[in-house]
């Protein structure tokens, strides 16, 4: 059976001409016009794609109180994948742990593993996925640093509840997560830590872990944290060495103009979340239409160089590019776009343009 289908659950499979594995960072966004219904439908669609033509893993991000998201519970919306799928991975990008208690965690991953042995990975983040206000609602606290600063404690929780092994004499020694375990031999997911900075950048390569950076929003950071990763990095059970995928924005359209204004839709919608005013992502006409002001044209300049945008072989020389640039090992594609057929077209022209294979099966 195909490597990247049973074999090593962390390192994916280069395929075609692509200088590292592929995979798709699926952000579930709703344009103007749509619905959460209409979006989650277009995950399915965009998830059978990857999977047919070899796109290692397709992930989902938990996101609060956006309405141009809907990726708020990504085990719901990976075990409606994993039933629409055979053997692409499936996993978050992430799960934010502070928002969670580590037993529904491991109980949540825990079935879904159930549901798709083999395929599913547990990606963790320390920050919110909101604002404050969502955030204090969502943990029931107004001291929202405390989780942040208890993610190494609330991680090595999470891991103890997988593994089923608190030692004997500990509260929890007699929990069990299930599924899990304590019902017999059964896989578990690999538990990836994702960052924008560098504290999880270390935590990651101290605890030996793969590691997830967020390039798309966080670009300026990459370098360093990837620096910072390998440098702390330490073997362990899990990865004998470091083992980095970014996450980066890019859409492929038949023309440059055409992906400059599809481009444009999710800039305004970033724009208008980090200005307090988030919404459902706009059409191209909206955002071609839109008057920004000299500081809002800026901003949505300074966003569009860190997207990879335009023709499918200007894309590929940009991915190709950017990996050169920070030896990333695995690129994680999301593309930002009003409408789904745009995003389902971009992926793929981008496996033509790396002569991905037409379809993949288990073999």
């Amino acid at each position: 059976m195909d490597d990247a289908i049973q074999g090593d659950p962390i390192r994916g499979t280069a395929r075609g001409t692509a200088p590292v594995p592929l995979s798709v960072l699926d952000l579930v966004t709703v344009g103007e016009g749509r619905t959460a219904s209409d979006a989650l439908r277009t995950s399915v669609q965009i998830a059978r794609l990857a999977e047919s033509r070899g796109y290692g893993r397709h992930w989902v991000a938990e996101h609060h109180s956006m309405p141009g998201v809907a990726s708020s519970s990504p085990a719901v919306i990976l075990a409606h994948l994993a039933a629409h799928t055979e053997h692409i991975r499936l996993g978050s990008g992430g799960v934010m742990l502070p928002n969670h208690a580590p037993l529904v965690i491991a109980e949540q991953f825990g079935t879904l593993e159930a549901l798709a042995p083999g395929r599913v990975d547990l990606g963790l983040g320390r920050a919110p996925g909101t604002d404050g206000a969502t955030a204090a609602a969502l943990r029931r606290t107004e001291r929202l640093g405390e989780g942040a600063d208890d993610f190494p404690q609330q991680l090595a929780e999470l891991t103890r509840f997988l593994d089923d092994d608190f030692p004997d004499g500990h509260p929890y020694s007699r929990i069990h997560a299930v599924p899990g375990p304590v019902q017999g031999p059964t896989g578990r997911p690999p538990v990836w830590l994702l960052g924008s900075s560098g504290f999880s950048a270390r935590l990651a390569g101290v605890l030996g872990l793969p590691f997830a950076f967020a390039h798309h929003f966080s670009a300026q950071n990459t370098i360093p944290a990837l620096d910072l990763y390998r440098e702390s990095f330490r073997p362990s059970a899990v990865l004998d060495a470091p083992y980095a995928l970014i996450g980066v924005a890019a859409l492929a359209a038949d023309d440059e103009k055409e992906a400059r204004r599809q481009v444009l839709t999710g800039a305004l919608s970033m724009l208008r979340l980090r200005t307090g005013r988030p919404g459902l992502v706009p059409t191209p006409e909206e955002a071609e239409a839109y008057r920004f002001s000299p500081m809002e044209r800026e901003f949505v300049d300074s966003w569009l160089t860190n997207i990879v945008h335009g023709t499918p072989d200007a894309v590929r020389t940009g991915l190709d590019d950017l990996q050169k640039r920070t030896g990333a090992d695995e690129l994680m594609l999301t593309a930002n776009a009003h409408g789904g057929d745009i995003r389902l077209r971009s992926y793929e022209l981008i496996a033509d343009a790396y002569e991905l294979p037409t379809s993949v099966v288990p073999s």
